[in-house]
């Protein structure tokens, strides 16, 4: 059967059943009640009889076809089989009803007959298609002679009791005879094959129930028959009698095997698997000797009636002894096998368990474990070869000597411990790691596993599994070494130095103070970007080596990575100690450092904090993280002052922090939220003082803080990246403004200069950015302006030439501002094409004194000139500067003196009159 099939019945449906046995039960003791006392006259208990006989066969019948539907295969036609020899019963029963309602009587034969032999051969087919066990071909020949020993008892019975007393009594005809002896006959067929399917069946415990029940009703069957036949040749049978109580029975209890509970529906069940021998279930060998037995008392008690004797009663007896003597005979040879194999089995398990010795042995001794048993007294017991290849004694070594004696003191100890602790509990386990010496001296280091196996009556001691671990452990170190160290310098990195850190505060005593300089080289990144990165290490190398040669004995040096390092410095409060090691440090770093063939000179910004500092004000002073900051921004400090000095902590350091990153956050919503405004400053044609052009430049409008200067949050934007969408917005909010002037005037675009800063240009899509601007907003090319400061013309010059000259195919013009205050050379000049040169305030602001700021700005002008550019003067306050300007040849100028930078509404107001010559009051 399928797995589902295999489930046990619910409880519900075993209940249910259990209630159908009951209620069947009732029925059978009232049908056998009224035909056993005649309840309710002559004529009504024959009537009763059919009726019942007709409703229990055909009950029966729908039974076992609903069970034969449950299932698929030989199970499915056995019951189906064994259903139809029951309908076919009643047929033959419902025939015999019509035949005494309509002629008075049945005869014997009759066809009634019919359907009742005919169940006979149905049912006995049907039990022989259900499946049983599979067998060996032994097996199957001592079936077969139990089933003839069982078959041949039966005869012999039935001889002595039914069959001998038919013949001696004769009948009306010889078919008459042979119908009779059909039904004993037939009978013994039946129970036969029940007897032997149940002996089958019981080896395995399969559906024994289920074909009990339905072994029972054959058999109460079968007694009906055998009264119905006798009386029917006697001529006393007559419907309606206790007789038939065994055929009601019958179908009964059919009727229940088939409403057994059973598993699912539409499942297969498989017949049980070959068994050798008879299995567990006595009943299978002892039923054949019960059937002979139950024939030798029968024919004793025969002969001691009768005297008579048969030759079918000789023949039946010799065919008996020949079957008990081939059964045991068969028993003999299977014996006999038995013994062989049980024989080769026990050679086998032997051979298999040496096998199993020999391999065990091997492995132990070969294994990477040394195995060692040893006593309560820690003397060696048993000690494995592989101590040898392992720690190089021998076994001979330590074998019957006390184990401890080879360890060093502190381990013995700790061994000794671990055997008491595990020698009270049986099979008890620690684990230890300790330390033995080599043979040759050397420490190695050892994992114990400690058993305890004295109640092993094949071990009786303690088990020491001992690995040498020696490898693994210094892996392990130098993994931690590793993870804790910088790789280049072999100094510690920072998640070590920030452990020694929280380690010094959490150490420091009262009059004890902790300090933590952060180290940054100046000028290291000209040295990997000159030198090559190989270079770069050497000096880092040489930096951390003077670093550890300028502290005190005690404190560390670390390395963060790149050019940064860090010092912890342990000190008494007030002492200044951290103060001195930092000037050490910075003046350390003035030598120069012999790299190859050359010197190179890098200075050092040196950051200090200390707990005394923190502690006033600050409500973390002790958590590490906080320290190694606040020394991070003093080093910022030391650098933005200069370089090559230190700074100390001071908490105005991180509220500048604490507002700049504040800023930041704003700076980044400022966009979105429309903060941001654009002022305009008017450029003014030398010649006649007419506008000819403006500079947009970007303003914020913050909620809270007001107008912020653009000194304030430019650099901010420059540092975070900002600045790329920033420039965007102010080069698309010029050009569109820009543009509705020109709507507004009916006239053609002014001029509009825009500032790109260097990290605009560090994008190769900003070419792209100012077409779609340009496109978008309808701005000709040749009226924006874009201005960019030295620093462009001198990082990454072919990039940015490359860069330039994509901006100039678009139209554009092209200016530096700022000029003067940076390095760019003539050559720069010649090679990019920049039209137009903005001469810096510092140089305008003292013009008309006899200085050198005049001559470089003429030089300036002069330049332009000669290179085909025009000058544009920013920062003219006063009318001396205009003209001395304008006595230079100066094109364009800006500043004060004609406009501040104003909003849109004022400077389109400016474009319509026309900055005077005066100067502005705005």
């Amino acid at each position: 059967m399928t797995a589902a099939s295999t489930a046990p019945p619910t409880p519900r449906g075993v209940h249910r059943w259990a209630r159908l046995c009951i209620a069947v039960g009732v029925v059978v003791a009232a049908f056998g009640l009224v035909l056993v006392t005649g309840l309710g006259g002559p004529d009504a208990s024959p009537a009763i009889s059919n009726l019942g006989l007709c409703a229990a066969a055909g009950s029966a019948a729908l039974a076992c076809l609903l069970r034969a539907a449950a299932f698929r295969g030989r199970r499915r036609a056995g019951w189906a089989l064994l259903g139809l020899g029951v309908l076919c019963w009643g047929a033959g029963q419902a025939c015999a009803i019509w035949l005494e309602t309509f002629t008075g009587t049945v005869p014997l034969p009759s066809q009634a007959d019919i359907g009742y032999l005919g169940m006979i051969l149905l049912s006995s087919a049907g039990l022989l298609v259900l499946p049983v066990a599979t067998q060996s071909l032994a097996n199957r020949v001592r079936s077969v002679l139990d089933g003839l020993m069982v078959a041949a008892s039966l005869v012999l019975i039935a001889w002595f009791l039914v069959i001998e007393p038919l013949l001696a009594s004769g009948g009306d005809s010889t078919l008459t005879l042979y119908v009779s002896l059909a039904y004993p006959l037939g009978d013994v067929v039946m129970v036969t094959i029940v007897v032997y399917m149940l002996a089958m069946q019981g080896r395995r415990g399969r559906t024994f129930s289920h074909l009990a029940l339905v072994g029972a009703g054959i058999v109460a069957f079968a007694a009906s028959d055998i009264a119905y036949a006798y009386l029917n040749l006697t001529g006393a049978y007559t419907s309606g009698r206790g007789t038939d109580v065994g055929w009601f029975a019958g179908f009964s209890l059919i009727m229940l095997a088939a409403t057994k509970p059973v598993p699912a529906r539409g499942a297969t069940e498989r017949p049980a698997p070959s068994v050798d021998g008879d299995g567990g279930q006595p009943f299978g060998v002892l039923l054949p000797y019960v059937a002979v037995l139950a024939s030798l008392v029968t024919s004793v008690v025969w002969f001691a009636r009768t005297g008579l004797s048969s030759d079918l009663v000789a023949y039946t007896r010799s065919a008996l002894i020949l079957l008990i003597v081939g059964r045991q005979l068969l028993t003999l040879l299977e014996n006999r096998n038995l013994t062989r194999n049980l024989e080769a089995r026990v050679a086998d398990r032997t051979a298999e368990l040496y096998a199993s010795e020999q391999r065990f042995h091997a492995l132990v001794q070969h294994s990477s474990d040394v195995v060692t048993v040893v006593g309560v007294d820690a003397v060696v017991i048993y000690q494995s070869e592989s101590v040898q290849r392992v720690f190089g004694y021998t076994p001979a070594m330590l074998t019957g000597r006390t184990v401890t004696q080879w360890f060093t003191s502190d381990s013995a100890t700790r061994l000794l411990d671990a055997l008491r602790s595990v020698s009270g509990r049986p099979y008890a386990t620690t684990v230890l790691e300790l330390t033995l010496p080599h043979l040759d001296g050397r420490a190695r280091q050892a994992e114990i596993t400690v058993t305890n196996l004295l109640d092993d009556p094949n071990v009786g001691g303690l088990v020491l599994n001992t690995r040498d671990i020696s490898e693994r452990k210094e892996l392990q170190e130098q993994l931690v070494h590793e993870a804790y160290h910088d790789a280049l310098t072999q100094l510690a990195n920072r998640a070590l130095f920030r452990e020694k850190v929280a380690e010094a505060l959490e150490a420091r005593g009262a009059d004890d103070d902790v300090a933590v300089l952060f180290l940054d080289l100046d000028g290291f990144k000209e040295v990997n970007d000159s030198l090559g990165h190989l270079a770069g290490d050497q000096l880092l190398v040489r930096v951390a080596d003077r670093l550890t040669a300028s502290v005190r004995e005690g404190d560390m040096v670390a390395r963060f990575g790149g050019d940064e390092f860090a010092v912890l410095i342990r000190s008494a409060l007030g002492a200044g100690e951290a103060e001195l090691v930092a000037q050490r440090i910075v003046d350390g770093l003035h030598e120069p450092f012999r790299i190859d063939t050359r010197d190179l000179h890098v200075r050092g910004s040196v950051g200090l904090a200390t707990y005394a500092a923190l502690d006033a004000g600050d409500t973390d002073a002790d958590d590490a993280e906080q320290l190694m900051r606040n020394a991070d921004l003093a080093m910022y400090r030391a650098k933005g002052a200069g370089g090559s000095g230190f700074a100390s902590y001071d908490p105005q350091m991180l509220a500048g922090l604490v507002e700049r990153l504040e800023l930041e956050a704003d700076l980044r919503l400022a966009l979105d939220r429309g903060e941001l405004r654009l002022h305009y400053q008017p450029t003014i044609d030398m010649t006649d003082s007419r506008v000819v052009g403006f500079e947009a430049l970007v303003r914020w409008q913050h909620p809270v803080r007001g107008l912020i200067s653009p000194l304030d949050f430019i650099p901010i934007a420059e540092a975070t990246g900002l600045i790329v969408p920033l420039g965007r917005w102010v080069l698309e909010e010029a050009c569109r403004q820009a543009m509705e002037w020109a709507a507004r005037d009916g006239r053609r675009p002014v001029k509009m200069a825009v500032n790109v800063s260097v990290r605009q240009f560090d994008r190769s899509d900003l070419p792209t950015v100012v077409r779609e601007v340009l496109t978008r907003t309808g701005m000709p090319a040749d009226q924006l302006c874009l201005e960019m400061t030295e620093s462009v013309l001198m990082t990454d010059t072919e990039e940015n030439l490359a860069q330039l000259v994509r901006l100039k195919a678009l139209g554009v013009t092209l200016a530096i501002d700022d000029f003067g205050t940076g390095y760019s050379s003539l050559a720069y000049l010649r090679r990019f094409p920049v039209d137009t040169l903005k001469i810096d305030r510092s140089f305008v602001e003292r013009l008309g004194e006899q200085t050198d700021d005049t001559a470089l700005a003429n030089t300036i002008v002069q330049l332009g000139q000669s290179l085909g550019m025009s000058t544009v003067a920013e920062g003219i306050e006063e009318y001396g500067q205009l003209a001395a300007l304008r006595a230079m040849g100066c094109t364009f100028a800006q500043g004060f003196y004609f406009s501040r930078p104003v909003p849109a509404g004022e400077a389109g107001r400016l474009l319509l009159e026309g900055a005077g010559a005066q100067q502005s009051t705005a």
